[in-house]
């Protein structure tokens, strides 16, 4: 697949079109799952469309990325959003951006829809929009009423997290194929107590806090709804987190749970499709070749 979603509007027919494969008619009948980067810090422009390319060609899912243009810095446009239209899942990995009402508006309209969805780290955090902005109340709200919580604090960019299984949840699908405890090198933020009815699944705990500075163990995974939808969240996502099976397969297990499907017992396929070696985190870049 390329990375870069291209449409083609045909007369009453919009075709999202991932990878060369099988007509339209058929392709309508594989799930398609919209991926939403434009962090500014965690290379999602790298990550989603890794995990996009594992649900391609493992999975047989259809995937679309949108991306911020011209740089994922570029905080007031992400191209490709109209993909949410046709989307049967978004995965949303955005941080503090002030877009346009009418981007904005195809963001809200798919949360509204009923449909699931699934977040990652800096999404607590999606908008900044200034003081007496029409959308300002969105800054907090889309991170707390949609995912269960907004932006708190973190342990400091010098921090990492140990993470662990709840035991009460260890039968959870999405914890299927998953290592008991694993080490990711996200900094751990604080999110507790989390808002509506999420369930943790995972919790972290910070290692070498700054400042020796630890606001105690934090949720890193959890599950809730959204009028009526089922919702994914994890904090976890930092770039290296990814070189992690459990990583890769938390995520796919999670969009698994969200749209519905049947996880197998052992986890679902998290083999890398191609490379994956995104530059480091937070250092100022251009988007990946499509």
């Amino acid at each position: 697949m390329t990375h870069r979603t291209a449409l083609i509007v045909l007369p009453c027919l919009l075709v999202v079109l991932s990878t060369p494969g099988p007509c339209p008619s058929a392709q309508n009948d594989r799930p398609h799952v919209v991926f939403v980067t434009g962090d500014d810090e965690y290379r999602s422009e790298y990550s989603m469309p890794m995990i996009a390319r594992i649900l391609e060609s493992r999975h047989n899912l259809r995937t679309s990325v949108a991306y911020a243009r011209p740089t994922p810095q570029t905080r007031t446009n992400v191209e490709g959003l109209g993909a949410l239209k046709a989307a049967d899942l978004a995965v949303f990995y955005l941080r503090w951006r002030e877009l346009p009402a009418d981007q904005l508006k195809l963001i809200l309209d798919y949360g509204q829809s009923g449909k699931p969805l699934a977040g990652l780290r800096t999404t607590t955090h999606t908008f900044l929009y200034p003081k007496g902005h029409p959308a300002e109340s969105w800054n907090d709200g889309f991170g707390i009423d949609v995912f269960g919580q907004k932006w708190i604090r973190h342990h400091g960019n010098t921090s990492s997290t140990d993470v662990s299984i709840i035991p009460e949840q260890a039968t959870h699908p999405i914890l299927r194929g998953l290592e008991g405890s694993f080490h990711a090198r996200s900094w751990l933020y604080v999110v507790d107590p989390l808002h509506g009815d999420s369930t943790p699944l995972l919790m972290g705990r910070a290692r070498n806090p700054a400042g020796g500075k630890d606001h105690g163990p934090q949720p890193v995974a959890w599950t809730k709804t959204y009028k009526g939808a089922r919702v994914f969240f994890t904090t976890l996502g930092h770039p290296e987190d990814f070189h992690s099976l459990s990583m890769r397969r938390l995520l796919i297990n999670g969009i698994y749970w969200a749209l519905g499907k049947t996880i197998p017992p052992q986890g679902t396929n998290a083999d890398f499709v191609g490379e994956y070696d995104p530059p480091p985190a937070g250092v100022p870049r251009q988007n990946p070749a499509p």
